[in-house]
């Protein structure tokens, strides 16, 4: 069994995302909010704290990888639970091409003869390399660039106090008595919206909490939480107490260097430039993480193709890595490394994951109350978290409107693919009526089409599904029969019931099975009474013996008194 990633391990990976916030967030939140920029920035860290439950509840009840797609495919139907699937992806694929741009853009400051565009795709490849011999390596060099940040961003901010309790008050005070456009209310706004930015990273660790030791994922989550709190509205301040407004605004893009060279010399602003440049790569070993655990759960799940779960020796899905590369080298080729165009798709793609997150919560809440969870969310705080986020996606929509298109520009292909994957069975029914209309139905074309066709739908619909029975009545049986016709191309499902020696099923049991048969006679049911205890054991021998993976079994909502974990079952999903 593969290594487990201890508190340090996990919150190092996505740690090196969020904590590279306050290389850009701070400058950012300044230029929309002025002096109060410390203040929105405090807002978001308020916003974080309420996220925190709202993940710790979800990932708490049901802890598999996938984040806003596990979340909505265990409430939900499925082509919800693909739209967040599809978001998320495309979050970190310009998560991957920012952070990589950036950080070759950082190194370049250092050393000029850097060529930008090829050591970009060198550093993609690089991580891809990572990954590719396993997640416990490359965690390692994430803890080396996790710390040596931290360490940066504590010299830092110890050398700006000093600078400022020398200089005095006298730049704080200039800065805080500037006019501001409009008013306060739109100033914090505006600065939130932006500063929103700062918390990407947050829903990574929910991608690969599978991978994470028992206990580990809450303290991720507080971890972050305690960096982005302390960090980003703290050099926001000290900026406004060191620097006028207007030239923050000129070293918007490297502030924190500026800042290094300001009140240390050359040297800390040589340190600052080498810490951008290692913890934004840092951010693009996030991205390939999280991908990496998204994509073989979507793939599971036959929402991608299965050959992405192919595995090395390492136990690493590979062509996954290889495929999340491809497609951010393409993505890099196609914006030619424009920053507005990838923060476009970035701002919004992220802002709705999280949004859907605090919806998947929503949903648990609802139809999934009997489900054990070892935190709860209040329903004031999911309120005002959502509201947040979808007041920042509003925020950054009106500061950026060509946002919103180069957005959609990049997320209708993306959902293609996830929807042709999701619905291929009734487009190959569709292209079974379109050859039957328009070809000879002697001719050889037809019947290798037709023969072609039938082959695929045959092996997409000739899959079998388990759901595992308690004794429900009609009435649950009749829902969870809804759900796989709706959500599932399957023509087969067992319905199980696993019974002790000796014990009999409930006695109306077969009978509504009988009228479900009757009532969905495109599907056939075949009841099993399986003899034995019910639990992980069950599930895998089962799993083995009818060579039907655990992703295709199903179970109703466990109670309190359910002896096992969720995630004890394997993939086994939750429908009722």
């Amino acid at each position: 069994m593969p290594k487990k990633l201890n508190q340090l391990e996990a919150t190092a990976i996505c740690g090196n995302d969020i904590s590279s916030s306050c290389l850009y967030v701070s400058a950012l939140a300044i230029v929309y909010a002025g002096q109060y920029a410390w203040i929105s920035l405090l807002m978001v860290a308020v916003v974080l704290f309420l996220f925190r439950k709202i993940y710790g509840e979800v990932v708490g009840a049901l802890p598999l990888n996938g984040g806003a797609y596990n979340a909505l495919l265990n409430t939900t139907k499925k082509s919800t639970a693909a739209l967040a699937a599809a978001l998320t992806v495309l979050s970190y694929m310009a998560t991957a091409v920012i952070s990589a741009t950036e950080a070759v853009r950082y190194a370049h400051s250092i050393w000029e003869m850097i060529p930008i565009l090829p050591v970009t795709i060198g550093l993609l490849a690089l991580f891809m390399g990572l990954v590719i011999l396993g997640i416990g390596e490359s965690s390692k060099v994430a803890i080396a660039i996790f710390l040596f940040h931290l360490c940066s961003l504590t010299l830092l901010s110890g050398f700006c106090i000093y600078f400022f309790l020398n200089q005095g008050f006298e730049v704080l005070l200039e800065n805080f008595h500037l006019p501001i456009e409009g008013s306060i209310t739109m100033a914090l706004f505006f600065g939130f919206s932006a500063a929103m930015l700062g918390i990407s990273g947050f829903e990574s660790s929910a991608n690969y909490v599978e991978e994470q030791e028992p206990g580990v994922f809450p303290k991720t989550l507080r971890n972050m939480w305690i960096v982005v709190s302390i960090f980003n509205p703290l050099i926001a301040f000290l900026a406004l107490a060191i620097l006028p407004v207007s030239v923050v605004a000129n070293h918007e893009e490297a502030l924190l260097s500026f800042l290094g060279s300001t009140t240390g010399g050359n040297w800390l602003a040589f340190l600052v430039s080498l810490d951008a440049a290692l913890v934004l790569s840092g951010a693009v070993l996030t991205s390939y993480v999280g991908v990496g655990g998204l994509m073989e759960r979507m793939a599971l799940d036959r929402i991608l193709p299965g050959v992405l779960l192919k595995k090395n020796k390492k136990n690493s899905a590979y062509i996954i890595f290889i495929l999340f590369f491809i497609l951010a080298v393409s993505i890099l080729f196609v914006t030619k490394g424009n920053l507005a165009k990838l923060a476009g798709i970035y701002t919004i793609a992220f802002l709705f994951v999280m949004a859907l997150f605090g919806l998947g919560n929503v949903l648990l809440k609802i139809n999934r109350k009997r489900l054990p969870r070892p935190e709860k969310a209040g329903w004031f705080a999911i309120f005002i978290a959502i509201a947040a986020v979808l007041s920042a996606i509003v925020g950054n929509i009106l500061l950026n409107p060509p946002y919103l298109w180069t957005f959609v520009e990049y997320l209708l292909p993306t959902l293609a693919v996830v929807y042709f994957m999701l619905y291929r069975h009734y487009l190959i029914r569709g292209f079974l009526i379109i050859i039957s209309k328009v070809l000879p139905h002697d001719s050889k074309i037809f019947h290798s089409f037709h023969k072609m066709a039938i082959q695929k739908l045959a092996s997409i619909s000739g899959k079998q599904f388990v759901f595992f029975t308690a004794g429900d009545n009609v009435e649950s049986l009749n829902k969870v029969m809804l759900y796989i016709s709706e959500n599932e191309p399957t023509r087969r499902i067992k319905l199980v019931t696993v019974l002790p020696e000796g014990e009999t099923p409930p006695p109306n049991l077969e009978k509504d099975i009988e009228v479900l048969d009757r009532a969905y006679p495109d599907i056939h049911i075949e009841f099993v009474i399986e003899r034995g205890q019910f639990g992980p054991e069950k599930v895998h021998e089962l799993s083995e013996k009818w060579g039907i993976p655990t992703n295709f079994m199903f179970i109703g909502a466990p109670g309190e008194q359910f002896p096992y974990r969720v995630q004890e079952l394997g993939e086994v999903r939750l429908i009722i």
